[in-house]
């Protein structure tokens, strides 16, 4: 099957999954879950381009093996945020919700579209390599093999570390700063961005693998400038003050660094 048939697929497939997802949510009248739901969709899509590529079969089950992995991490990790604070929905989209009050429900259910959208186009990655008639792995993918358990080790590990800081009663209104947390105001970021240069590095070995590039640089400009450190940095300067303000004064935002010494 061609290349842009298996990706139109994919995309008529996960439009209409968020469509029924975006029924559910007005129905638990929560859209949070849409989070859960964006995180967890890659695993079925990377494993439909496993099954019907015709790519060499080893690939084609590692990069598949690699995104259900991922996916399903993050997923889980989402879920237990987002159901856990539930009825209470996430701040973003109570924002929404006064944003888009006018039109809300039209606007949520492009919005919900929008996701769908996007994480089609993001897992270009993964079905250039499994085209990838070529049996033999190239050093790329190997190369991107390693980067991703480091990137997914290290997101594991600062996800654990922020929530076993918040499960202390101690902690309270205090700014995390230990562990990686130390080196990085978002290190669990960083390492979401690390796992998308890996997928990308590993399908630079395919036919057409460049175009894999642009999934790290998209992924990079939301994080920085869309749904990512912006968004989560007003929200804790509302809630920490400045604990959050000394935190930024001495710590590297993205890229963990040693931070900088108190003035």
């Amino acid at each position: 099957m061609s290349f842009f048939a298996l990706l139109l697929l994919a995309l008529a497939a996960t439009a209409i999954g968020f469509a029924l997802l975006f029924v559910v949510a007005r129905r638990i009248d929560n859209y949070g879950i849409v989070d859960i739901a964006w995180s967890a969709g890659f695993a079925p899509v990377a494993v439909f381009y496993a099954v019907l590529a015709d790519g060499a079969p080893t690939r084609r089950i590692l990069i598949a093996t690699m995104a259900v992995l991922w996916s399903a991490r993050l997923a889980w990790h989402l879920g237990r945020r987002v159901l856990g604070h539930h009825p209470i929905e996430d701040g973003r989209y109570q924002q929404l919700r006064r944003d888009w009050a006018a039109n809300f429900g039209v606007k949520m259910f492009k919005f919900f579209q929008a996701q769908a959208l996007l994480l089609v186009a993001l897992s270009i990655p993964f079905l250039l390599a499994a085209r990838n008639p070529n049996p033999s792995l190239h050093p790329l993918e190997y190369a991107g093999l390693i980067l991703w358990l480091v990137a997914l080790t290290g997101e594991t590990l600062a996800d654990a570390q922020l929530a076993t800081f918040k499960r202390e009663p101690v902690n309270k209104g205090r700014v995390c700063d230990h562990g990686l947390w130390r080196y990085s105001r978002h290190p669990n970021y960083f390492f979401e961005w690390l796992i998308w240069v890996a997928f990308a590095l590993f399908a630079l070995a395919s036919p057409w693998g460049w175009a894999a590039l642009a999934c790290p640089a998209l992924m990079l400009f939301f994080l920085l400038k869309v749904t990512g450190i912006g968004y989560t940095e007003s929200q804790l300067l509302r809630t920490k003050g400045e604990a959050f303000r000394a935190y930024q004064r001495r710590t590297s935002a993205f890229v963990p660094w040693l931070p900088k010494p108190e003035a």
